[in-house]
């Protein structure tokens, strides 16, 4: 198992079109691949459950991986947010 934290720092958080892209890269990854906010956690290949943290900006959330990609999948998904979502 892997996790880093990442502040979300893009304007609307992660809503819509932004969780789209988290989510589609999730999904290139074998592992199995959470989101924690607040003691939640989510599976973030699931656009609801993202969705349904709440995730704005200047919320810190946490990207957990287990599996045989785990630490790739991870430092992949905290270079997208950091990357405000290419916006």
């Amino acid at each position: 198992m892997f996790s880093r934290e990442v502040e979300v720092q893009n304007q609307v958080g992660l809503h819509a079109r932004p969780a789209t892209f988290f989510i589609q890269k999730a999904n290139t990854f074998d592992s199995g691949i959470w989101v924690e906010k607040d003691e939640r956690k989510v599976n973030a290949k699931s656009l609801l459950g993202i969705l349904s943290l709440g995730i704005t900006k200047g919320v810190t959330i946490s990207i957990i991986a287990n599996g045989p990609d785990e630490k790739e999948a991870v430092d992949s998904l905290v270079d997208l947010v950091m990357s405000n979502f290419a916006e």
